[in-house]
């Protein structure tokens, strides 16, 4: 049987031996703290500390140069400046070191010559094949191997104790605050890094590790940008696979570009909400804070991801029980009402219990605790219940009354396995610590415990979904000459979507013509690649009646567009027959730089002008993932049926937004918007009213 393979980046988080290039006597300083650590706390590999004047380091023996050293180390920290990095990379290469982590800053987050400096490091790695982390960068830990490779003034004063959570950032003070909390909390760590600058290693990189190291079965994770999306999805995806949970922080925004802006799928889209996209689709949950992001992860480290998103309440409390449930419902989590079967068994064993979901047992149960594991039982065996969550208010505090509740909740957890069990009280660390051997976790406040619990029920739901979009080969050359409206219609149409039968005129006479042959009333609208925005230079005349209204119509618009935009190529009138019969939606598909092309879905009107309320998806999709776009957005429901109006074609937009999103997927090099806006769902079909495609800008 063959030896499980090592992962690539293995020796970075648990080296068997490190040199500690710039390491001082003075732990004050950053070499000297870095090499402290190492010594101090714990790491039972070989150090090899790096300093020029060949004197013993801290009471360990130093080498004057990498060369030097008896054997090749499996990884190196360097704590130089910034001028000096790049010959100690050379120099680990040279000995066989290709496993190093840049702590030293003055790089590309300082510009100037900075950005100079790392681009030599860059240079090296691709030459020699060397992996780094950094520049910039705090460094990785591993407690349960005692390995503490960074300089964190945190280790001065706290250590963080080992775990099975994983924590992968990007900004060093960010990560080492987040692992200071979750040492506070009690919250072991498996591994931890913070990757700086990234010339080399990025989150992505490190959540792949993660993904399959067996000492993590929780990732956190946060990041500031993504240049890799690929790489990211692929991260994400082996996560989920794994069935390992990542919660995640992004923070900070980039501007989208200016061609994006110039429609509405651009300037709805930005980063935030495609890497928002991005995340639900390759399984991952995305909180808002750091301590959203240690409760969720604190849960899902020592208990099960409730199988379902029904929630039982069982409170001491009246007031704090409808607080946990109106919490619930926001959260859009369920809170099912217990079968009357349920409720009597409940009122045999507690007379003077209260409510359906949640149930008030009243304070009275503090005396009765032996009835606890009967109306836990009873609640968990009558409803579709995923999760159980329990206000004991103090009880946690009195560890002589605390066996009854520990028997019952081991009851518990033994009759349902599989089913989240989830304690609100004030607790004493004893009381705590026991509950979470058993599986239970415990939070002091009630709606923390809810968003906790909420974060476990949609990773297990969005992991279950998760997939890469599906593999699309690129397309035949396009011919993109002219980009106006009915140039980009022939392209959707060429692609399988359903188009008006319009007409393109270059006379008022022309245009009169085609009016009568369609039949009126009709829409006429102005043709050129240089007005994408139509409305803006009056340009659409809607409901034109008459031969008369239509000539005149043309001499209108034509006019007004010469007015508004005197050096426009004008390409005639797009003359259209006017159809009403539905509900307008807008489609759009936007290239993003990172991680390829993104189909935006909403409806038309307010929906989308006023409250932005579009959803987006990678391309290309398939008709679930379609489905699942649609269902995301809030306006969707009157595509069922409104007020008494008809229930719309849903199989036609299903299919409209699958032709469009491998459209534009084939043909990713070559165009970075497609819109149409609106395309018009109907009882029976769906058309293209108005469209653009902007080409991809050189």
């Amino acid at each position: 049987m063959s030896a499980p393979s090592v992962h690539p980046l293995e020796k970075l988080f648990r080296p068997r031996s490190v040199a500690v290039i710039g390491a001082s006597g003075d732990p004050g300083k950053l070499g000297g703290r870095t090499l402290f650590h190492l010594k101090e706390l714990g790491y039972r590999g070989r150090i090899f500390p790096i300093n020029t004047s060949g004197k013993e380091v801290q009471g360990l023996p130093s080498w004057r140069s990498i060369a030097d050293l008896p054997e090749v180390p499996d990884s190196a920290l360097v704590l130089l400046p910034a001028p000096a990095v790049a010959q100690a990379l050379e120099d680990c290469a040279a000995k066989g070191i290709l496993h190093v982590q840049v702590l030293s800053s003055g790089f590309a987050e300082e510009g100037g010559e900075g950005v100079v400096m790392q681009e030599r490091v860059v240079e090296i790695i691709r030459r020699t094949g060397m992996r780094i982390t950094g520049p910039n960068c705090l460094g990785s830990i591993s407690p349960p191997d005692g390995y503490f490779g960074t300089f964190s003034s945190l280790l001065a004063t706290a250590k963080p104790g080992p775990g099975k959570v994983g924590i992968a950032t990007q900004s060093g003070a960010y990560g080492s605050h987040i692992y200071a909390v979750a040492g506070f909390r009690g919250i072991g760590i498996s591994r931890a890094i913070a990757t700086g600058n990234e010339a080399d290693i990025d989150v992505a990189a490190a959540i792949d590790y993660l993904a399959e190291d067996p000492g993590t079965a929780v990732i956190c994770a946060s990041l500031e940008g993504c240049r890799d999306g690929d790489g990211l999805r692929r991260a994400l995806l082996k996560a989920a696979a794994a069935r390992k949970p990542v919660i995640i922080m992004k923070v900070g925004s980039t501007e989208v570009g200016a061609a994006a802006a110039a429609t509405h799928t651009g300037s709805l889209a930005g980063e935030d909400r495609i890497i928002d996209a991005v995340f639900r689709e390759c399984g991952a949950w995305r909180v808002s804070s750091i301590e959203e992001l240690l409760d969720v992860a604190q849960l899902c480290a020592i208990a099960p991801l409730p199988p379902s998103s029904g929630v039982g309440i069982l409170s001491v409390s009246g007031g704090i029980g409808v607080l946990m449930a109106d919490a619930c419902i926001e959260a859009g989590l369920d809170v099912p009402p217990m079968p009357p079967e349920v409720l009597a068994q409940i009122r045999e064993i507690q007379p003077v219990a209260g409510g359906r979901n949640p149930v008030d047992t009243t304070a009275q149960l503090g005396g009765r605790m032996h009835v606890f594991e009967d109306i836990s039982q009873a609640m968990m065996q009558g409803a579709q219940l995923g999760a159980i969550i329990f206000y004991l208010a103090h009880i946690g505090r009195n560890v002589a009354r605390f066996p009854p509740l520990e028997e019952a909740l081991t009851a518990l957890r033994r009759s349902f396995p599989d089913r989240l069990v989830v304690a609100v009280m004030t607790s004493v660390e004893e009381v705590r610590q026991r509950l979470n051997v058993l599986g239970v976790p415990v939070f002091e406040d009630p709606t923390r415990a809810v968003r906790a619990i909420l974060g476990a029920a949609r990773i297990r739901v969005l992991q279950a979904a998760a997939a890469a979009p599906p593999a699309i080969g690129p397309g035949p050359p396009l011919d993109l000459s002219a980009t106006n409206e009915a140039a980009a219609k022939a392209l959707l149409a060429g692609a399988g979507l359903s188009v008006l039968p319009e007409r393109v005129c270059l006379t008022a006479a022309e245009a009169a013509e085609a009016a009568t042959a369609l039949g009126f009333p009709v829409a006429l609208k102005i043709l050129s690649d240089d007005i994408p925005h139509k409305t803006e230079v009056g340009g659409v005349m809607l409901n034109l009646a008459d031969v008369t209204a239509v000539a005149q119509g043309f001499d209108e618009i034509m006019r007004r567009a010469r007015a508004a935009k005197p050096a426009a190529r004008l390409d005639g009138v797009l003359v259209a027959p006017m159809v009403t019969d539905g509900v307008e939606t807008i489609i759009g598909v936007q290239r993003d730089p990172v991680f390829g092309p993104m189909v935006m879905f909403g409806l038309g009107g307010v929906s989308v002008e006023l409250f932005g309320d579009v959803a987006f998806a990678s391309a290309p999709l398939t008709p679930e993932r379609a489905d699942a776009l649609i269902n995301s957005v809030h306006s969707a429901r009157l595509l069922a049926g409104w007020r008494g109006g008809p229930a719309l074609d849903r199989e036609a937009l299903v299919e409209a937004l699958c032709r469009v999103s491998k459209f534009a997927a084939r043909h990713r090099d070559a165009i970075d918007v497609v819109e149409i806006n609106p395309f018009l769902v109907r009882a029976r079909g769906a058309v293209v009213l108005d469209a653009l495609i902007a080409p991809r800008r050189a």
